[in-house]
């Protein structure tokens, strides 16, 4: 970590405690950088649309693969043949651990791909998801009650359009819906977001609710926005006006349920944001039916 090799290297110099305090635009242009992947996925239906076999080839720094699947390699659909392959691609530059580590992009490719496969086998994608996940009662509560708060099956608002994502982080269950319109310039804007979570024994409801809620405005800056470019070796972005943040006036109505359980608790710090990005995009699909393959989204034309 720079800044410390930097404090202690003043603090040599002047035998004195030293506070080392970074402005925005070192922070922005040399800070530790989140993990990029490349991920191709392949898969194939039955006669009546169920998978059969699914591919995962994911290259990028070691332990950006974390928590693809929730353990032994299985994803937690029910799907009889699956591999993940993983590709260690170190990038050069300085990264580290982001909010919701590996899931949180992750859960992005996966969920979109999940969603791919229900328009393939012309299902809707709540109940493809619900066959699926059949055998898991904990995962299918937090599918069913998120599609049912939000009007899942019902008409949205004019203009908008529902995506839906589920996730397992740990031992906390999740499911979002988010509902989003697309102008006719090609700008995304999320109004809704629903999202229903088990994360075993409630100890604070208000302290889970903000967790989410957080989480969601963190993976919703980084699905929109969050983009770093480079120019002969500089990062280009310096501060909030030419690297975004999700504004007041852009914060989307969030709607959190919490499932009623007496399992161990599982934590929200993180789990809230995997869903968020493919639930936003697979809203974009519904509206518009192009599929995102790269984020940030920006425009969608």
């Amino acid at each position: 970590m720079d800044y410390v090799t930097e404090a202690v290297e003043l603090a040599r110099q002047i035998e004195a405690p030293v506070q080392v305090v970074w402005t925005r635009e070192d922070d922005i242009q040399n800070g530790l950088f989140r993990p990029a992947t490349y991920n191709v996925l392949r898969a194939g239906l039955d006669s009546g649309g169920a998978p059969l076999g699914w591919s995962h080839r994911l290259v990028g720094p070691d332990g950006a693969s974390f928590m693809i699947t929730r353990g032994a390699d299985e994803l937690i659909y029910a799907i009889p043949h699956f591999r993940l392959e993983r590709v260690i691609e170190e990038p050069g530059i300085p990264i580290a651990p982001w909010r919701g580590v590996g899931p949180s992009q992750n859960g992005w490719v996966v969920e979109s791909f999940v969603d791919e496969l229900a328009h393939a086998a012309g299902k809707d994608p709540y109940a493809f998801r619900r066959e699926l996940v059949a055998g898991r009662p904990r995962l299918l509560a937090v599918l069913d009650l998120a599609a049912r708060r939000a009007g899942w099956g019902s008409p949205p608002p004019d203009g908008r359009h529902r995506g839906i994502a589920l996730w397992q982080f740990g031992d906390t269950y999740l499911a979002e819906v988010a509902e989003v319109s697309v102008r006719s310039d090609g700008a995304v804007r999320v109004h809704r977001v629903v999202a229903a979570v088990d994360c075993g024994i409630v100890v604070n409801p208000d302290t889970v609710e903000a967790q989410i809620q957080s989480s969601i405005v963190y993976g919703l800056t980084a699905a929109l926005y969050g983009e770093i470019t480079i120019e002969r070796g500089r990062v280009v972005q310096s501060n909030f006006h030419d690297y975004r943040m999700l504004r007041l006036a852009e914060m989307p109505q969030i709607d959190v349920y919490l499932v009623a359980s007496g399992e161990a608790p599982g934590g929200v710090g993180e789990a809230g944001l995997p869903p968020i990005a493919p639930a936003v995009c697979n809203a974009i699909f519904a509206a518009t039916g192009k599929r995102i393959r790269r984020l940030p989204i920006g425009s969608v034309i």
